[in-house]
């Protein structure tokens, strides 16, 4: 969605189908390694395990050369109080969609605050469904929605969760292409959240 840069991450599975069958989406819960901390994918507050073949990178911003454009990467990379700083591409793993990382100032709010202001930044959503969340020693809050496309006149669900930490809250979310692609790909963010530390 937003452009990565390049990661070192495990091999991708052999090519094949691109159904996925019980055991695929098994699979997909296995860790491929972690991202966060001063690791060479993404430096974050936090760390968490990403699924076997999930491939992570730095979000990449425009050179400052250019008020404008600056101002407009700023529009897409910023969604209420947070901006994306990671992805964690699903495509090597079979899937498609992404799990994205975002991170605010300190004084952007507690989780709950930030997570709503998040998911209202979003568009048309519907159904959310709040939640506590804890790992790690972190606290903080899980959402379930659905988001409606307005040019496709499509709703899908999505996925995110928030945690406070020291430096400022961080959100990971998880879409995907359709409904179907984000329930294939929910092993992946459940990993993310039963491993998030701390860095």
């Amino acid at each position: 969605m937003f452009g990565a840069s390049e990661s070192v991450h495990s091999a991708a599975p052999a090519a094949g189908a691109s159904s996925t069958t019980a055991d695929e989406t098994a699979a997909a819960a296995r860790s491929g390694g972690s991202v966060g901390a001063r690791g060479p994918a993404c430096e974050l507050p936090v760390t968490f395990d990403i699924a076997a073949y999930w491939k992570a990178g730095a979000v990449d911003r425009p050179a400052k050369d250019s008020p404008a454009v600056e101002e407009a990467a700023d529009s897409l990379l910023r969604q209420g109080p947070v901006t994306a700083v990671c992805e964690i591409d699903a495509k090597p793993a079979g899937n498609i969609g992404f799990l994205h990382v975002w991170t605010g100032a300190p004084d952007a709010g507690d989780a709950r605050t930030v997570l709503r202001a998040f998911v209202a930044a979003g568009g048309a959503v519907s159904k959310e469904k709040y939640r506590p969340f804890r790992a790690g020693g972190l606290e903080g809050v899980e959402v379930e929605y659905l988001s409606t496309s307005e040019i496709l006149d499509e709703s899908k669900q999505e996925r995110a969760l928030a945690v406070s930490t020291p430096e400022g809250p961080v959100v990971l979310h998880l879409g995907g292409l359709d409904t179907e692609e984000h329930q294939r790909m929910l092993p992946a963010h459940e990993l993310a959240g039963k491993t998030l530390r701390t860095a």
